[in-house]
């Protein structure tokens, strides 16, 4: 059951099919040549602000079952905790969560699944890192990897402690902005999860309700129990 809801909730989280180059400005003061130390303090400084909005793409891949799924959409974000991910393709969906609680919307079928947040996005699960800079620190191992190019760093993250959901990430960064552009998540199963993001606009406010959801009348509500 924990594996389905893990299949479940990947399929309704983001990636792939951008090119990150457009969220690019040239800016040749950045050197190539940072430690990961140094590159994580640019990315944390730079997520510095409140929150930040994005378009997103999305590829989920389930090797054992040789699935592959796409999405696009727009996400939110606002620390700390706090993401609203609105799919638009191939189905309008929703995906929210406080902080503390997820929701799960799917308006075709009316139905809505319900949560614990940091069950699915704790410790860096789901992108979570996304909503608090510091958990890459505090809670992975970093490394620069030899994937880094002329216009992208790319840090390799592996769990301080081993978890089923995630075995490896792989963020790359533009080194014009330090815009995270894309994540790569690996689980124990070696399916993998890409994000690309671009149209990253960071925004010193952005209103708590878009982390809320209420629930529709006469909605179906299922319980994601642990």
């Amino acid at each position: 059951m924990k594996y389905l809801k893990t299949i479940i909730l990947s399929s309704c989280l983001a990636f792939v099919l951008f090119n990150p180059q457009a969220a690019e400005c040239k800016d040749n003061s950045h050197p190539l040549n940072l430690s990961q130390d140094e590159i994580i303090d640019r990315i944390e400084n730079r997520y510095a602000a409140k929150g930040f909005s994005a378009n997103f793409s999305q590829e989920s891949t389930i090797k054992a079952m040789d699935i592959t799924d796409t999405a696009s959409g727009n996400l939110f974000v606002k620390a700390p905790g706090m993401m609203r991910w609105e799919y638009e393709k191939p189905d309008r969906q929703l995906i929210i969560t406080d902080g503390k609680r997820l929701w799960v919307y799917r308006q075709e079928d009316n139905q809505v699944m319900v949560g614990r947040s940091p069950y699915f996005f704790g410790n860096g699960k789901g992108s979570g890192f996304l909503s608090d800079m510091k958990i890459i620190r505090e809670k992975f191992n970093i490394a620069l990897d030899d994937k880094s190019t002329g216009k992208h760093y790319v840090l390799k993250l592996i769990p301080k402690e081993k978890t089923f959901d995630i075995s490896l990430i792989y963020l790359s960064i533009s080194i014009n902005t330090f815009d995270i552009v894309q994540i790569a998540t690996y689980n124990s199963y070696n399916d993998e999860t890409k994000i690309y993001l671009k149209n990253i606009e960071f925004k010193k406010h952005i209103d708590d309700s878009m982390f809320y959801f209420e629930i529709p009348e006469g909605a179906d509500i299922l319980q994601l129990d642990e």
